[in-house]
């Protein structure tokens, strides 16, 4: 006869063995969290804690959740991890921190470790570990569904070019979507080879997913950009997601194969400088991919700080190695007023934020600063489906911004905040087309594609 009080004890046990292994796994953090002064600067600058003026979803209530664990003051993992959750990760406590505690980091290591005590959900399991660490499969899947968007999506008539859903359901029926393109840059690569034209820079050029899928236009300009100065272009195929996704939601096997297959893809040919055009993948190739596999394999840190070194946003590779200004054609719709939302991952973790208002300018446009233009817009990605309606809070107040400037056209150089302001000035019905700077660029240079080009 089974011993009810003994099993009991026993499941104690293991669940205390489970925590006090928790807590020496969150210990390596120590380190880092010591670095924090409590001084409270991160409250001042952080978009969650401006809509729900909570103290734990602040960076220092968020640390304070943290070193319980290590005291073992709680045992409530999974109340922790739903904290650290709710962060758009844009680094604005990091860059106004007097400390410099790297707090991105701290959360995205802290999220691992809980993660791999908790276990992934189940759907997300699929997610990452199935579909997004095999980007053939994830591709091929993405163009299926791209197919049959239409019978669940309807197009709205507005210059944002949005989707809503025609059915109702929790997650959808308040959303203004970005569709997916019926042809994803991807699908275009097999045909081409750029390695052999033209005679200056040479650059490798990662897309990214939304771009590849939701914005192809985007990199069709990169392309054409570079194209029209004479760079040599690699754009290996096959490529995948930078791996944030993954990482923001603890699965670090996931990232870490994202990173070496990127690697791997990339290693193929020499090249000056490996560009995107997604503010997010420059800050996770830059900072997370060195910072987050730094204990590991050291013949791969050393690769991948190489490549990170390498790395740099479209603009500035426009702004820093091209002259702008020479053989743009007067624009056939003439100058416009045109605003600027810098994203988090550009500004306040890269530094870049003339660059983007260079290559405007250069096209033939006046620029006309929104207010607060360096705000989060409240995506911060999987925070968008979490916690929709803080999302929107946060997002209307740019929205708002923009219309402010009464200008026809916002630009900004991450394609998640141009979903988010797109489906914000949707919600809104208001007629401000949204773009990535190189398109704009792109358009003043007359650029055409023939059908059999890109």
């Amino acid at each position: 006869m089974v011993n009810l009080n003994s099993l009991k004890v026993t499941r104690n046990l293991a669940a205390t063995g489970k925590m006090q292994q928790l807590a020496r796994d969150v210990r390596k953090l120590e380190d880092q969290l010591a670095a924090c002064t409590r001084c409270g600067m991160c409250q001042a600058n952080c978009p969650l804690f401006a809509q729900t003026g909570k103290e734990a979803d602040v960076s220092r209530g968020k640390l304070v959740l943290i070193n319980g664990l290590i005291d073992q003051m709680f045992d409530d993992a999974k109340g922790v991890n739903e904290r650290l959750q709710r962060c758009l990760l844009c680094g604005s406590c990091a860059h106004g921190c007097p400390s410099g505690v790297n707090v991105l980091d701290i959360f995205l290591k802290a999220r691992v470790i809980i993660a791999q005590y908790l276990g992934l959900p189940f759907a997300k399991k699929i997610v990452f570990k199935q579909l997004l660490s095999h980007p053939d499969t994830f591709n091929g899947l993405m163009g299926r569904v791209a197919s049959f968007q239409k019978i669940f999506f309807k197009r709205e008539h507005n210059v944002q070019k949005t989707s809503c859903a025609r059915i109702a359901s929790p997650l959808l029926r308040h959303r203004h979507m970005v569709p997916l393109d019926d042809t994803a840059f991807n699908q275009t690569l097999g045909s081409i080879d750029c390695r052999i034209d033209g005679k200056g820079v040479k650059v490798a050029f990662f897309v990214g997913c939304l771009i590849d899928k939701a914005f192809p236009n985007i990199a069709h300009s990169v392309v054409d950009v570079l194209s029209h100065f004479n760079a040599q272009v690699f754009i290996p195929s096959h490529q995948g997601c930078c791996g944030i996704p993954a990482i923001a939601s603890g699965d670090f096997e996931t990232f870490k194969v994202l990173v070496k297959r990127h690697i791997d893809l990339f290693s193929k040919e020499k090249f000056d400088y490996l560009v995107t055009a997604c503010a997010t993948c420059s800050s996770t190739i830059i900072n997370l991919w060195p910072s987050l596999l730094k204990q590991g394999d050291k013949l791969l840190l050393r690769r991948i700080e190489a490549l990170a070194e390498k790395t740099v946003d479209i603009s500035w590779l426009m702004e820093k190695r091209f002259d702008l200004t020479s053989a743009i054609p007067e624009n056939e719709g003439g100058k416009k007023k045109v605003t600027y939302h810098d994203p988090c991952h550009l500004k306040k973790s890269l530094g870049i934020f003339n660059e983007p208002r260079q290559v405007i300018l250069a096209a033939g446009h006046d620029i006309k600063e929104m207010k607060d233009s360096d705000t989060c817009c409240g995506m911060g990605g999987s925070f968008n489906l979490a916690h929709y309606d803080i999302s929107t809070q946060i997002g209307l107040k740019k929205a708002q911004n923009i219309i402010d400037t009464g200008c026809s056209t916002v630009a900004t150089s991450c394609p998640a905040c141009m979903m988010q302001i797109s489906d914000m000035l949707a919600r809104l019905k208001q007629p401000v087309a949204v773009k990535h700077p190189v398109e704009i660029y792109a358009q003043a240079l007359g650029a055409k594609r023939k059908p059999s080009d890109l």
